[in-house]
């Protein structure tokens, strides 16, 4: 068997990635010593040079290349006016709408329905109450709801009692928009549908509510009004080119 012999360029390459290796080992080896309830899920060259980004979570801090360092701020580049860190946590809380599991939520919709969005909801959530009014005014969308009881209280409860009812869109709407009390859950309801979204809100890091994702997979964190969002969608719908 003849074995081929490494070409120079792969060798260079090699060569030539060691550096960033050995400062993500480094820096991992820092903060593991220095702030060991510190999560780092992914250490990583920063675009500006000599910085080093730190993931943690869905949230994005830096560091030196030696780890003795720590900076929050967000990172400005001034030639092309972007905010990067921005554009990073944007990349990063970017959800595949096509994997939600839509079944495990409520849905209405206006007109044709044709734009779709998903919201992660707590019914004690005043701010998701307003939201929701909002979303009345809007024309040709199609709303899921994802039920989320992270407010505590009587919230799981209210969960269990709006998903369970015969028609839990109409009193997940009459709860929202009128404060009309939801009837007490029947038993033998499948509200594991509760733990479900409570699970999957943690795995795309939603940590407050309302918590809204468009079709593209972009977010909108907290409640926005009816302008505001049908300027974003109609954005999303442009053409090429286009906003």
């Amino acid at each position: 068997m003849v074995l081929k012999r490494p070409t120079l360029s792969a060798l260079l390459l090699a060569v030539l990635s060691l550096p960033a290796v050995a400062n993500e080992a480094v820096i991992r080896k820092a903060f593991t010593e220095r702030l060991p309830n510190l999560k780092v899920d992914e250490v990583r060259p920063a675009p500006m040079p000599g910085l080093w980004e730190l993931r943690i979570g869905n949230e994005i801090r830096y560091t030196d290349p030696t780890g003795s360092f720590l900076i929050e701020g967000e990172l400005l580049d001034l030639k092309t006016r972007k905010n990067l860190t921005e554009e990073r946590v944007t990349q990063l809380n970017r959800v595949d709408f096509a994997s939600l599991p839509l079944k495990d939520a409520m849905v209405w919709k206006s007109g044709s329905g044709k734009r779709r969005i998903a919201v992660f909801a707590d019914p004690n959530c005043g701010y998701c109450k307003r939201f929701e009014r909002g979303l009345q005014e809007m024309k040709d969308v199609t709303v899921y709801t994802f039920l989320i009881p992270i407010l505590g209280g009587d919230s799981p409860e209210k969960s269990r009692s709006i998903w369970c009812a015969k028609d839990s869109t109409s009193v997940w709407l009459g709860w929202m928009l009128r404060g009309e009390m939801p009837p007490k859950s029947t038993p033998g309801c499948d509200d594991g549908v509760i733990e479900r979204n409570l699970a999957l809100s943690r795995r795309i890091h939603v940590n407050g509510t309302p918590a809204i994702v468009l079709e593209d997979g972009s977010r909108i964190p907290g409640a926005v009004g009816a302008a505001e969002l049908e300027k974003r969608l109609q954005a999303l719908n442009a053409p090429a080119g286009k906003s």
